[in-house]
């Protein structure tokens, strides 16, 4: 924790000291910086991110885009770093957030600016969700623009190794899924790749989703939910028996996809930015090719349902370059921002009128399944559960990780439940 405060102390300092920098070069022809705060550092995501900033700079000559990604899959990093900055009033232009609950506390904490005024201007409620905008608004107040939807209960798999270990196709539930890991194991593969932490929460969702169903999942979100009942507790039960099929853990969620596209394990249960990392051509992807090095399915027993999360961008209060801040929203927001950026991040416009021949092989399913599946929203990624809640929840699977004890977890859950959820 020492090491942590030193660091985050000493990336406070560096960013104090070239906060007054805002303009490079001199003269009144100078650009002006826009820092963009987000964690789209990896294959994909950085494509994308990418691939908007250059309609960035294409529209916007007098700015100059600075790039202050923090490396780590699900942003746990980044968040953290965000929370000292904002906690310091040293806030980035506009940060990157998941859409919903997370981005409560600095709503509550007066961080951020109202946007009703650029949704009137772009006309954005005419060409987003309804459910969409409920999600990203406190009170009639609307506090980020949403670039794209992102599916978190996908199973990725390679077609050979399951072949191989006798299983015809995809399992479509728990139970089938883990007679199906225990024939990988028998195989002699690894049944189930897994990353850092966060992926392992990622993991239990899907379970929880797929064990529970819809309706009762959507319900542990509602004021006093239970959280103590033997429904969660078999959840729970399926989740402590699918993580014990899970391989040595990797750094992050990349490493971890790539062991199933190099053959080295079958499964994983990843969002389908992994799309974008094994479709993407190797300068910034893996290259593969879909239903040959790698396929996909929802996760054992949720077929029917979209586990969601919609990546976001903000204004702070106090942002040093508001004016550049709001011509990075125009473009977050715009339909050729979006159609730029999702392709290959391996997600799914936000906006409804987005280009749909862009989005082919699994981004065409995807919409597809978003235009008629019921919805479950992601606890990792910042839909269902505030970052208190999330963050209580992520110490509780961790703890899990080293002890395998199901009802210390429930124990766990259940308080944090009551602390966060009343």
């Amino acid at each position: 924790m020492a090491a942590v405060a030193v660091s985050t102390a000493a990336l406070l300092t560096l960013t104090a000291c070239g906060g007054d920098a805002k303009e490079s070069g001199g003269g009144e022809a100078a650009q002006k910086k826009v820092e963009v705060f987000s964690w789209w550092t990896g294959p994909g995501e950085a494509d994308g991110l990418k691939a908007m900033r250059e309609i960035f700079a294409k529209q916007n000559p007098n700015f100059e885009f600075f790039d202050a990604a923090v490396a780590g899959g699900s942003g746990d990093q980044a968040r953290a770093l965000l929370s000292s900055k904002l906690q310091a009033n040293q806030p980035p232009d506009t940060f990157q957030g998941h859409a919903g609950a997370e981005l409560q506390g600095y709503i509550k904490g007066g961080k951020l600016e109202s946007l009703n005024s650029l949704y009137d201007e772009l006309k954005l409620k005419d060409v987003l969700p309804q459910q969409l905008v409920d999600q990203i608004s406190v009170e009639g107040q609307i506090y980020s623009v949403p670039v794209n939807i992102h599916r978190s209960n996908v199973l990725w798999y390679n077609p050979s190794v399951i072949k191989d270990a006798g299983i015809d196709g995809a399992p479509a539930t728990i139970d089938e899924f883990v007679t199906d890991l225990e024939k990988v194991k028998k195989a002699g593969k690894i049944p189930l790749s897994i990353g850092s932490q966060w992926t392992v929460v990622h993991l239990m969702e899907s379970v929880l989703l797929g064990t529970l169903g819809t309706d009762a999942y959507n319900q542990l979100w509602a004021p006093n939910a239970d959280w103590s009942s033997a429904e969660v507790t078999k959840a729970l039960e399926n989740f402590k028996t699918i993580l014990s099929y899970a391989g040595t853990p990797q750094d992050d969620w990349q490493p971890a996809a790539k062991q199933v596209v190099d053959g080295e394990a079958a499964f994983n249960i990843m969002g389908d930015w992994a799309y974008g990392y094994f479709h993407n051509p190797p300068d910034g992807g893996l290259g593969k090719e879909s239903h040959k090095d790698f396929d996909w399915a929802a996760s054992p027993g949720t077929d029917g349902t979209f586990m969601w999360l919609s990546d976001s961008f903000t204004l702070p209060k106090g942002a040093p370059n508001r004016d550049g801040a709001i011509a990075w929203l125009k473009v977050a927001a715009s339909k050729e921002g979006q159609d730029a950026f999702n392709p290959l991040k391996g997600s799914i416009p936000a906006r409804t009128d987005a280009d749909k021949s862009l989005y082919q092989d699994y981004l065409s399913w995807s919409l597809e399944e978003w235009s008629k599946d019921k919805l479950a929203g992601s606890i990792q990624h910042g839909v269902v559960a505030n970052d208190a809640w999330r963050s209580a929840i992520n110490d509780a699977v961790g703890l899990f990780q080293q002890s395998q004890d199901v009802a210390k977890l429930q124990e766990a859950l259940v308080s944090a439940a009551q602390s966060n959820n009343q």
